[in-house]
């Protein structure tokens, strides 16, 4: 999956430059409590015994997050289901994770930007984000994601934003930006997943959610590479994290001997 700086077909919004803080967040599965693109495959497309059997071979370096994701998708598609279909299930089945309003709000008030760096599509995420926070947080927020290609016969594909990346969309593009700032802000990067793994060394502060359903794959990786994380079940558990950095009441380092928020 290289270092080799992969081109964007998607435009980037512009970094936060005279920001102390910033944070950088998985969407699915993090911020949300379940993973909608898993949530497609397993009850839409061929299930989760093969989605799982794909996210091991990622997990290991066995094949590419790209084409193990398009390949999900497709079994969606291949079964007929339409895009504006499945946006529809998602509004219907996807929640919250029930700390992050607070933990928005917070950062809203302390002025640290909240992005979304997601391997998923950014219709979905819009329409999902709207429904659970409403029109007016879900349009604050920015996201950097993957997009969709709608074609005349209906079908439909994802559009990735990095195509010549392993990753499909190399989220560690959202954050290395930062660290080429004269004053660089710290970054706090929460994730959850194999799509994780490209930003995951490049953050200050990684926070990586335990799932109640198992699935702990970006822990798994930072084990074995021996990145050290944070792990927290909801953001309610990482919120006095992020506020002891922010008030100065411990540094990076200390934050990042916590282990369990």
């Amino acid at each position: 999956m290289g270092d080799v700086v992969p081109e964007s077909t998607l435009p980037y919004p512009p970094i936060h430059k005279d920001k102390k803080f910033v944070v950088l967040s998985d969407w699915d599965g993090t911020i949300t409590t379940y993973d909608s693109n898993d949530y497609m495959t397993d009850n839409l497309g061929f299930g989760r015994d093969k989605r799982r059997e794909l996210n091991i071979e990622i997990l290991h370096e066995k094949t590419t997050f790209r084409d193990a994701f398009r390949e999900m998708l497709a079994s969606v598609v291949a079964k007929g289901h339409s895009f504006e279909e499945c946006k529809e299930i998602l509004r219907k089945n996807i929640k919250l994770d029930p700390g992050f309003k607070e933990f928005y709000a917070w950062c809203k008030a302390n002025d640290i930007p909240v992005i979304i760096v997601s391997s998923g599509m950014t219709p979905t995420i819009r329409a999902v984000l709207t429904n659970l926070v409403g029109e007016e947080s879900a349009d604050e927020i920015e996201i950097i994601s993957n997009d969709v290609e709608l074609r005349p016969d209906g079908t439909w594909g994802i559009k990735f934003r990095h195509p010549t990346s392993g990753f499909g969309h190399d989220k560690s593009q959202a954050i290395l930006p930062y660290r080429e700032l004269e004053e660089p802000p710290t970054l706090f990067f929460f994730g959850d997943g194999v799509s994780d793994m490209s930003a995951a060394k490049h953050a200050d502060v990684l926070f990586v959610k335990e799932k109640e359903y198992g699935e702990n794959d970006l822990a798994a990786y930072c084990t074995r590479l021996g990145i050290k994380h944070i792990l927290f079940k909801d953001f309610s558990n990482a919120l006095p994290v992020v506020q002891s950095v922010v008030n100065g009441e411990k540094t990076v380092q200390e934050a990042l001997s916590i282990v369990h928020a």
